[in-house]
């Protein structure tokens, strides 16, 4: 509850919420011109400040580390540093541990306060509490640029009681009122509150307020009432925490990790296992020079022994994983920003990637759901025909289907209608039928009253500069191709006031006074206003879907009814979005008791929707037909390929839209959806659920007639106790399915929403039309629960915001739908097109550098550790580590770390143009096979092979070995270096992967030579004392001999098992490859190296493509 007071000097307001706190306000009243705002601005207690950002200068040490070492693999690190300051357990020194655990820290740190900062810069400072005037700026109505980053206008209107104010300072001081509303939520499209006033009550609705962080326009200030502030507001409101999306890959690498804890134990159980026997067998020997301590026995002994292997083991356990992730994964972000083929010149729109964790889920796309207005078209509407009063205006086509395409020629003259009769005419607006002006000029009432309405009923706001010149802001692209066609045809919308609207009828000026705007939403789908003629009549005109429309129309409208049906197939057998026009005369008594009853309904703060959900029911029915509009939306450019393209990549798109079937149906044909060459496109279309059940039903028979109900999910014992899996089936010929709106309500209902999907899933292409934002929501959501693929929703406007969210991954469209789509999403771009490129080539390369990554990375560390496993038989199980202690220490993050990145960032098996020549490239991702469980386990194994030779190659070769001086170089010392180098062979070697191998192996001696010298060793001897280990064995060419057969005899098998696997059972990469190499043999060696030269290193990665690649 607000109330207040004023005198002379200022206006003091106090609020009372339920809790019984009490806020001060600062009351503002009046704008500029006739826009006169109850704005919402933002004033709590005594700061306006709001705060999002995480931490500050004293909390975000203690913060963000409690946040890291709540992951498993850093917590796991911290005990191992416990675990290494006990000296009767640890046989590695405390820096092996630190160093690597505080740069993981330091970076995540890192990551987190760059993410913190950027938040923070929402800082708002304070607005004075003595503040009582804003000024604005420009046009008449309101743009939510700040808060929602919409370009389309929205109006904003005050309350006529507050508006008559003007900008009288004395009258402002002397208004004496109480507000009434809602407490802070999160709603941005409602407001319930009234102010009462004078003993009389006024509504507050969304359209009487301005949310923080919007903008002003036509008007150059206004007085509003603060009501919420800071925190309050309904901006911050909608800035809670999103959900946060993971990959399949990051559910996998959980599991793994987890196993991985669990082999680590088994290990280290089995080397304290073999500790008790050596000490209860051997250990007495050595007792003379290593001498036992009082009270420990074998049995104390292997307890010790395996809490000294969980610290010597502990490379298998990733702890750098995570952070490289996030490195990989930001990286490949940046490619997709800046990539200029995504960029859209004409609106100055680059590509956006508005997550760093999804990237490689980009390349496991299954199945993509798409709006259609906005997103497969450009949202530029044209008014193209009419129908009015049964007749058909607008230019005649017939049309032909040559295989996917539709061809048009037009059966009249396709002259541009002259309109120099209006001086108000938009010399931009064309229109090709001569007959429609002539019913206009010849007076027609239909005719009249058909462009009357659409002069009438819109919110759309005119701005006239100088005489004659008028600019029309509309919220809809479609309201704006109305108004402009009403214009043109001599009905022309000039001005409006709150409670009127100003139009030229042929050359004469009129005002209607507005009584009543019965507003569109996505449940009601129509509008209607109610306007006083200036002879006093009463009317109701009403537009919307032509479903809708019908329902309400009077009996008397059958017949014209049916032939207006005809024309609205026939329009939007074209590819037109259809309107239905009706109005009505009311009656002045029933009107004054309907409106007084509105009265109470809009001044209610309970169920207020409800009420006047029924209230317009009431009035809109027993309409009378005028006829209906049919509004041109081209398709936008590439979209065709574009689908083509991902339907070769085995691609399922399903696109979910509001319009009729028969648009949607002919733009699936014109956009390739839906080609001439299906075996059948099934339209489901039943008005019961029993005849929907059939339809679906006789569709998958029709597609596999030996189907059985069982046959479509997955065994349970794989699932275990999850939801129920239904599996991909193979049908003989390519499908196509349409549903109607009416229709997926009942097919989208418990009981038979398998029966749909199952159906939905053996279709090349699904329609839905006539759906609802909630309904698209549902499908996406049903797609989710019961197919194991990835799903991705693409849309540009508010009402695809729950199917983007609702997906895996969501794309939005900056369009002329404003942006509430784009903020929504995880990837944004400008046009459908983009699409492709986003999957086939940066989702693709990204799923395949990311499962190289982690194969790369686990095969690595994997043999690093599992040469000390085999070490543990030789030293007598006593967790003696079989490197020096630096290389234990800088192996992940300085010697290796290069490789794994370059590879990482820049590696590649085809270039972008083979991507698009070969979409079936895409199709290993969306089937997980370059990165699995059995992968993992491949790659395991492939490390144990690595690990034994590595280890046993060098120890074999060294065994009673001497120098080409006689002397002895089968030390331990020299072991460890043997091995270590040997180890640093073993990397990924591509063309471009190198460089950065040649650079790690040229850190890794010079780091070497300079830890093992005289110089190290004498200013720490106890830190370094491997020295001359380097230059002692690192001259003899046996030791070199011992590191070129150990590659060998790593890499032959990989290169025997590529060679067999190549030969016998080639993947699509391999063909493709093939097929390049294929083409390459062809040419001439002037246009092999123009090829080489635009392929740049990619030449020399397909004449590699046998080298040895680790972990594959």
């Amino acid at each position: 509850l607000i109330r207040g007071h004023t005198n002379a000097d200022h206006m003091h307001w106090e609020c009372e919420w339920e809790h019984g706190s009490t806020r001060h306000f600062t009351y503002l009243l009046h704008s500029s011109s006739f826009i006169h705002l109850f704005t919402v601005l933002s004033f709590l207690l005594q700061t306006n400040a709001i705060k999002t950002s995480k931490y500050n200068f004293f909390t975000f040490l203690p913060l963000n580390l409690f946040e890291q070492f709540q992951r498993i693999a850093n917590a796991y690190f911290l005990f191992l540093l416990v675990l290494q300051v006990i000296p009767a357990i640890s046989s590695l020194s405390w820096f092996t541990t630190v160093v690597p655990l505080v740069l993981v820290l330091t970076v995540t740190a890192a990551k987190d306060a760059t993410d913190d900062i950027v938040s923070a810069i929402l800082f708002v400072t304070p607005p004075p509490p003595t503040c009582c005037t804003f000024s604005f700026s420009f046009l008449s109505n309101l743009s939510p640029l700040l808060l929602l980053r919409e370009t389309n206008l929205k109006v904003r209107q005050a309350l006529p009681v507050t508006g008559d104010l003007g900008d009288d300072i004395e009258k402002l001081a002397d208004f004496n009122g109480e507000v009434r509303c809602e407490p802070p939520n999160n709603r941005l499209d409602r407001f319930t509150g009234t102010l009462t006033y004078a003993g009389q009550k006024y509504p507050l609705d969304n359209e009487k307020i301005l949310l923080r962080g919007c903008t002003l326009r036509n008007t150059e200030w206004c007085f509003g009432l603060v009501l919420f502030g800071g925190p309050e507001t309904k901006l911050m409101q909608n800035c809670g925490k999103s959900t946060f999306k993971r990959t399949s890959i990051d559910r996998l690498m959980n599991v793994l990790v987890l196993c991985i804890f669990g082999f680590l134990a088994i290990m280290c159980t089995i080397l304290a296992i073999g500790n008790f026997f050596w000490e209860m067998n051997e250990g007495s020997q050595f007792t003379v020079f290593l001498p036992r301590q009082e009270g420990k026995d074998a049995k104390f002994s292997a307890f010790l022994t395996f809490w000294s292997y969980v610290i010597i083991l502990n490379t298998v356990v990733p702890i750098s994983l995570y952070v490289s992730v996030e490195i990989i994964r930001l990286g490949n972000s940046f490619y997709i920003d800046w990539d200029r083929k995504m960029y859209f010149a004409r609106n100055d729109t680059p590509a956006e990637a508005r997550t760093t964790t999804l990237n490689e889920e980009l390349g496991q796309i299954k199945y993509v759901f798409s709006d259609k207005t906005g997103t497969l078209t450009q949202n530029i509407m044209t008014f193209n025909k009419c129908s009015i009063n049964g007749k058909s205006y607008g230019k005649k086509h017939s049309f032909f289907k040559n295989g996917d395409y539709l061809f048009y020629f037009c059966k009249i003259s396709t002259d541009t209608v002259d309109f120099s009769f209006n001086p108000l005419a938009d010399p931009r607006f064309m229109f090709h039928d001569h007959a429609l002006v002539e019913a206009v000029k010849l007076e027609n009432p239909e005719v009249h009253a058909f462009f009357r309405l659409l002069a009438l009923c819109h919110t759309v706001m005119a701005e006239e500069k100088t005489e004659g010149e008028l600019l029309y802001q509309a919220q809809s692209p479609d309201e704006g191709a109305l108004v402009t066609a009403a214009r043109n045809f001599g009905f022309v919308f000039r001005s409006r006031t709150p409670e009127s609207v100003s139009i030229m009828e042929m050359g004469q000026q009129r005002s209607y006074e507005l009584l009543a705007i019965l507003d569109f939403n996505n449940v009601r789908k129509r509008m209607s206003v109610i306007v006083r003629s200036p002879e006093g009549k009463l009317s109701l005109y009403c537009k919307g879907a032509d479903t809708i429309i019908y329902e309400r129309l009077h009996q008397s409208c059958s017949k014209l009814m049916d032939v207006t049906t005809e024309h609205l197939n026939e329009f939007a057998g074209e590819g037109l979005r259809t309107l239905a026009l009706a109005y009505k005369d009311l009656d002045e008594d029933y009107f004054s008791q309907w409106k007084q009853r509105h009265h109470e309904a809009s001044t209610t703060l309970d169920d207020r929707e409800d009420k006047l959900d029924q209230l317009y029911e009431e009035i809109e029915k027993d309409l009378l037909l005028l006829g209906a509009t049919a509004i041109e939306d081209k398709l936008q450019d590439g979209v065709p390929h574009t689908i083509e393209q991902l339907s070769k990549a085995d691609v399922k798109i399903w696109v979910l839209t509001g319009d009729k079937q028969e648009t949607a149906e002919n733009i699936g044909y014109s956009c390739n959806l839906l080609r001439e060459e299906m075996n059948e496109v099934f339209i489901i279309s039943g008005n019961s659920p029993e005849d929907v059940r059939q339809e679906l039903r006789n569709a998958r028979t029709s597609m596999k007639p030996d189907a059985t109900e069982d046959s479509m999910f997955i065994p349970e014992r794989i699932l275990s106790n999850r939801v129920k899996v239904i599996t991909d089936e193979v049908v003989n010929g390519e499908y196509g399915l349409v549903i109607n709106g009416h229709s997926l309500a009942y097919a989208l209902e418990h009981s038979m929403e398998l029966e749909f999907l199952r159906t939905a899933c053996m279709c090349k292409a699904v329609i839905c039309c006539r759906v609802t934002p909630l309904q698209k929501a549902q499908v996406v959501e049903l797609v989710k629960k019961y197919k194991q693929a990835v799903t991705l929703a693409i849309g540009d406007g508010a009402n695809d915001v729950s199917m983007i969210k609702a997906a895996h991954i969501g794309v939005g469209i900056s369009g002329q739908e404003g942006m509430q789509a784009v903020l929504s999403s995880d990837y944004s771009f400008a046009q459908f097109r983009f699409l492709q490129r986003l999957l086939l080539v940066h989702g693709r390369w990204s799923y395949l550098r990311m499962c190289k990554f982690l194969r790369y990375f686990f095969y690595k560390n994997f043999t690093f550790t599992f040469v000390h496993f085999w070490y543990a038989f030789f030293c007598g199980f006593s967790a003696q580590t079989v490197y020096d202690e630096w290389f234990i220490t800088l192996y992940n993050l300085m010697y290796t770390a290069l490789p794994v990145l370059g590879m990482s960032l820049f590696d590649q098996d085809v270039n972008d143009l083979w991507s698009f020549q070969h979409p079936q490239l895409y199709m290993p991702g969306q089937l997980n096979l370059y990165f699995s469980k059995k992968a993992f386990f491949k790659c395991a194994l492939h490390s144990c092979y690595s690990s034994l030779v590595i280890f046993f190659i060098p120890y074999l070769a060294m065994n009673d070995t001497v120098r080409d001086d006689g002397k002895d170089v089968a030390d331990y010392q020299s072991f460890a270096l043997l091995t270590q180098t040997c180890l640093m062979f073993m990397a990924y070697w591509t063309a471009v992967n190198t460089f950065f191998i040649l650079g790690s192996l040229a850190m890794y001696f010079a780091v070497t030579f300079t830890m093992y010298s005289n110089g190290m060793f004498l200013m720490l001897p106890s830190a370094f004392p491997f020295i001359g280990t380097a230059r002692n064995s690192l001259n003899q060419p046996n030791i070199w001999l011992t590191i070129l057969l150990t590659s060998i005899l790593c890499v032959l098998p990989v290169v025997t098992y590529r060679f067999l696997m190549i030969q016998l059972c080639p993947t699509i990469n391999d063909r493709v490859l093939f097929t390049f190499v294929s083409v390459c043999s062809l040419m001439s060696p002037q246009v092999i190296k123009i090829i080489y030269s635009f392929f740049r290193v990619q030449c020399l990665k397909f004449g590699l493509m046998c080298v040895f690649k680790t972990g594959e």
